[in-house]
């Protein structure tokens, strides 16, 4: 939406605002690729070539504007290389064009050889760029000397026995002559709840004040200080729904910037007790659950269906399952500083044939305190066809101690762990019976930890390595402060629950459950003001008088509440 003053913003990587006219983030590969044989996100005129590979691992992270999925490989061998060709950039000015790409070396004494061609190869002519200090991810702008050409060539070359990965190269046109200077975005939620909440965006400026900008936004209000009229101040855009991307454009006088800018997770910390039966959609990603949040990168946590089964344990809702290394993702629960805190849950292995060593451990759980720190680790290793499972407090890799059972591939495991606040004391039970289950029975493991605990805030399920993390399933995670409360921690699911279709284009919504009988059905908007409120045993939902947009639709039946996203179109 458009103020007296305007200002256009589309994001786009690093805090340097221009209009980006190619982008390439290298698509999707399932697997190691030929550039020959990928898919890349352009198509003709722009053509790629070169004997590098592109490559769905080691995904680039840590800079704005990484896509984290497909990326170019040049492997240790001396002269291997990516090309582009097909670039029009005879529109702009070479002063004002503007190269970034993200970029990764395993060697920060070897330097990526960056060319550029304007007569199809014949000629290259190398564009210096400052090298790498580390070994991690870096986004690399390059301002001032591409050249003006319809037929611009780019060329990355490994030239020693480096390994790189090249990904998200852009091109922008900037204006030298501009003095608007656009600092790093920042968001803040406007509330942390599990429906779905709205966020505002906020962009600090220097250097403005001496032409009439316009500022506009494809979702939110464009307020806070006028660029305009003032040097410097803050633009910030307000009301931006929850999981909504914005696209940014800053345009006046000779300038012309644009910038994604990411949605905030509004997320809330878990209240005490805890529970979840990850009562979500099959292939749901856990971590973009309003429970969850993912910590770092990779493949994802997916729920799937159907749930786990243990004496004395309701299972309903589905489970989740994961396999190898990725995506840790975490839920934050009431930071607790005193008495005890209880965590359980129900998990399975059911394929090992990817971790080929007997007894190498890995973690595949973890109690955290309230800033994700590792405190309590739950262990699996491979023994022979079977495993077990262990728990550690110690920052060393090894725990001291293994439960002495050995459990099989399809075995349902419960799992509870606790910490007494006041006797310093970490227990792992295994396979405890439910019935009669109280914090004095005998634990399977019991340590003292060289470190008290501070406190205790989260939970962390861990992806560590392609052929140490087995496939694994985990159902019915619940956390309290007693092993009573820890039992009767309700899953608030609705069993068998379905919402389809999503989105609804035809006004009728339709929500079956296991029971399938009666209900309360609430929606609400983006503002949190309810627009339908009804009772009802049939399945069928008339939503044909709300308007297209994002909603919240909340389902009580039996005495359990569950809440879904809702498109309209």
């Amino acid at each position: 939406m458009k103020k007296l003053y305007t200002l256009l913003f589309l994001a786009i990587t690093g805090f340097g605002f221009a209009q980006t006219f190619y982008s390439e983030n290298m698509g999707t590969p399932s697997g190691t690729t030929a550039i020959a044989a990928n898919v890349f996100q352009n198509t003709a005129p722009i053509v790629y070539s070169g004997d590098g590979d592109v490559r769905a691992t080691a995904v680039s992270n840590g800079y704005i504007g990484a896509s984290g999925a497909g990326n170019v490989f040049l492997t240790g061998t001396a002269g291997k290389f990516f090309r582009i060709d097909g670039l029009n950039t005879a529109a702009y000015s070479s002063a004002n064009l503007q190269l970034k790409f993200g970029y990764l070396t395993n060697s920060t004494a070897t330097q990526l050889l960056v060319e550029q061609s304007i007569d199809n190869g014949t000629t290259w002519t190398p564009i210096t760029f400052t090298q790498n200090a580390n070994t991690s991810w870096n986004l690399v702008t390059i301002t001032g000397g591409i050249q003006s050409s319809a037929t611009l060539s780019l060329k990355f070359t490994q030239p020693a026995t480096a390994q790189m990965r090249i990904d998200d190269v852009s091109l922008t046109n900037f204006s030298a002559s501009c003095t608007l200077v656009l600092g790093a975005d920042s968001t803040l939620c406007n509330a942390s709840t599990l429906a779905l909440d709205t966020y505002n965006a906020t962009i600090p400026f220097t250097g403005a004040g001496n032409a009439t900008y316009t500022v506009e936004t494809t979702s939110g209000t464009v307020g806070g200080d006028n660029p305009s009229s003032v040097a410097e101040g803050n633009i910030v855009i307000e009301g931006i729904a929850e999981g909504t991307n914005i696209t940014v454009t800053v345009t006046g006088g000779t300038c012309n910037f644009s910038r994604d800018i990411f949605s905030a997770e509004c997320k809330p910390v878990n209240a005490l007790p805890h529970g979840d039966s990850f009562d979500y959609a099959v292939d749901t990603n856990l971590g973009s659950t309003q429970k969850w949040t993912n910590v770092n990168s990779g493949d994802n946590v997916l729920v799937v269906a159907g749930s786990l089964n243990y004496t004395g344990i309701n299972s309903v809702g589905n489970s989740v399952s994961f396999s190898g290394s990725g995506i840790d993702p975490y839920t934050p629960f009431t930071s607790t500083t005193s008495g005890a805190i209880y965590t359980g849950f129900l998990m399975s292995v059911t394929d090992y044939s990817n971790v080929t060593n007997d007894l190498v451990e890995t973690a595949f759980a973890v109690v955290t305190d309230d800033i994700r720190g590792f405190k309590a680790r739950i262990f699996i290793k491979k023994n022979g066809a079977q495993f077990q499972l262990g728990c550690t407090s110690a920052t060393a890799a090894t725990p001291t101690i293994y439960g002495a059972t050995l459990y099989n591939v399809g075995d349902v495991v419960y799992v509870v762990v606790g910490y007494d606040f006041t006797a310093n004391e970490l227990k792992l039970w295994l396979n405890p019976t439910v019935a009669g289950f109280t914090a004095a029975t005998p634990a399977t493991i019991v340590e003292t930890p060289a470190t008290a605990f501070a406190n205790l805030g989260g939970f962390i399920l861990r992806q560590d390595g392609a052929t140490s993390t087995p496939t694994m399933k985990i159902d019915e995670l619940r956390v309290a402060t007693s092993i009573g409360g820890l039992l009767s921690v309700k899953s608030n699911a609705i069993s068998g629950l379905k919402v389809y279709p999503n989105p609804v284009s035809n006004g009728v919504l339709y929500i079956s459950t296991e029971a399938n009988t009666e209900r309360t059905v609430q929606i609400f908007d983006l503002l949190g003001k309810q627009v339908l409120n009804i009772t009802t045993s049939n399945e069928e939902v008339n939503v044909s008088t709300l308007n297209t947009g994002l909603y919240v639709v909340k389902i009580t039946e039996g005495g359990n509440t569950a809440t879904r996203k809702l498109v309209i179109k």
